[in-house]
């Protein structure tokens, strides 16, 4: 029987990002992975006949620096169809507005004076509280209450950071982390395209509307990330998604991983209240001295560990992680390149027109019913590459807010109904667009749920929220990747920082397993 440095379970990008940090320091590792393919929610598949798509994730806008540029995903595969890319805020009547440069550093179309001066002064703001925030997302969270030198020091870094910004920027920092973004737009801006366009970015993905408290602090997560080197950037891989995944996959085998596929892990081996290996369907059982899960930490912990090798009050914390998701993905297959009021195909397309748009999809979302008013985010790839659709058609990919996992409805019967609210949509937006399509595809949180394992739907593998973020997640006795069965750790995209094709919790995860010399 083999036996292993490390056994990670999952071949997402956070599982591959800890092989290959592990394999870097030579671990001897192994990734398991239930699917034929690698990549998690970074893949490139095809949907209708000639037609590709990014799966489920679409854009970069998280990938972490150290996995790019550790595992030279340049030399494996990796480049860009675009980077930078502009974000157009879509009016219904062809009035849009374009956030282009690094998140809006210009805006181009029709705005007043004032409201073009208060954004540049308000995005300031955001990005300087950015900065301050970002090198959390590259550390383990500190417990509270540490006495470590080392934690100590991490944060004092953070904290240095934070007073170097002055004591006025200091104090808003502090009062901004805990309010609702829709309070802060409607105090600096008037323009309800900017507006809707910004409280849409703060609360996709989540279970919240921009008037929910701690909404902000969302939006400022997201732009304490980077993508294409650039930071709170956007970028779009040249070939899909499923290039991410496959780059990662080529680089960690260079430095001797070994990745087996269609490898299900039924149950961690527990011997001695130690994580010792684990057994995969079938039987066979493989043998290591650190198991690291980089699926859903309740996947991990009620069912492939099991309640019984847990004390009550892990197994009560690992049930109350929200999993609650609220974003459908809807792929259409184009006969010809659909027309959004002259918008330019080659940037982002946002379909958020004011603040209580969004807000008033959150609020059907709450009670269990989709948003009749979705609010969307698009992509066009075929119009950045050619490749991904038959010549001269087009391949449209959206993010679709909100779609709650728990419809009370069901999604068997709801699922046509919530199809036919965003083509209603898309067609005053982009009149005929509904007579271009030849085939479409509506996956349902449910469905992220029942084929990829997101459990709730959520593809943070847990909500994004204050209450658990950081020291807080997944659980308190969790957060820093280490867990109460020793020998098992959590690296996926449940831990801190969360979702997305970032590969940050599974580099942090596998730095904190190095640095306490577990696999040594």
């Amino acid at each position: 029987m083999t036996s292993y440095d490390a056994i990670v379970i999952g071949g997402g990008t956070n599982g591959l990002a800890a092989a290959g940090r592990l394999a870097k320091a030579g671990r001897k590792t192994i990734v398991v992975e239930t699917s034929a393919e690698t990549g998690g929610g970074a893949q490139t598949r095809e949907f209708a006949p000639g037609y590709r798509v990014s799966g489920i994730a679409h854009l970069i806008s998280v990938l972490d620096p150290r996995v790019e540029q550790g595992l030279d995903l340049g030399r494996h595969g990796l480049s860009y169809a675009a980077t930078s890319i502009a974000t157009t805020a879509l009016s219904e009547v062809g009035d849009h507005l374009v956030l282009d440069g690094c998140y809006g550093e210009k805006l181009e179309g029709a705005i007043g004076e004032e409201d073009r001066d208060a954004w540049t002064a308000l995005r300031a703001k955001l990005m300087r509280f950015a900065d301050v925030l970002r090198p959390l997302k590259g550390m383990t969270p500190p417990k509270p209450g540490s006495t470590s030198v080392g934690e100590l020091a991490r944060l004092a870094k953070v904290g240095l950071k934070a007073r170097l910004m002055g004591r006025d920027d200091m104090r808003e920092l502090m009062r901004m982390m805990l309010i609702n973004v829709a309070d802060v737009l409607n105090d600096e801006i008037e323009d309800d395209r900017l507006k809707g366009v910004v409280a849409f970015d703060a609360v996709l993905g989540a279970h919240l509307g921009p008037r929910s408290p701690n909404s902000l602090i969302l939006l400022i997560n997201r732009l304490a990330a980077e993508a294409g080197g650039q930071k709170a950037g956007l970028a779009l891989p040249k070939g899909g998604m499923g290039k991410v995944a496959a780059s990662m996959r080529a680089a960690v085998e260079a430095i001797g991983v070994e990745v087996r596929t269609n490898a299900r892990v039924e149950q961690v081996v527990v011997e001695g209240d130690r994580a010792a290996g684990v057994v995969l369907a079938g039987g066979e059982t493989i043998r290591g001295r650190a198991v690291i899960s980089a699926v859903n930490p309740r996947t991990t912990f009620l069912d492939l560990v099991g309640p019984r090798h847990l004390d009550t009050e892990t197994v009560r914390r690992v049930r109350n992680i929200r999993t609650r998701g609220n974003t459908a993905k809807l792929h259409l297959a184009l006969k010809g390149a659909p027309d959004f009021k002259e918008a330019d195909l080659t940037t982002r397309l946002v379909i958020a027109p004011s603040i209580r748009v969004v807000e008033d999809g959150f609020n059907a979302a709450k009670y269990g019913a989709f948003s009749p008013n979705p609010t969307l985010e698009i992509v066009v790839p075929s119009a950045f590459e050619e490749g991904l659709a038959p010549k001269g058609c087009h391949v449209l990919s959206a993010n679709v807010q909100f779609a709650p996992y728990a419809l009370t409805q069901g999604w068997e019967s709801g699922r046509g109904a919530f199809l036919a609210c965003i083509m209603e949509t898309l067609e005053r937006y982009a009149p005929g667009i509904g007579k271009l399509v030849t085939s479409s595809e509506l996956v349902t949180p449910a469905d992220l749920e029942a084929k990829h394992g997101f459990v709730g739907g959520n593809w943070h593998h847990g909500e994004l929220a204050v209450e658990q973020m950081l020291f807080l997640r997944p659980t308190i006795d969790t957060s820093q990747y280490e867990t109460p069965l020793p020998g098992l750790y959590l690296a996926g995209a449940g831990s801190h920082p969360g979702g997305g094709i970032s590969g940050a919790a599974g580099w942090n995860a596998a730095e904190r397993i190095l640095a306490r010399g577990t696999t040594a």
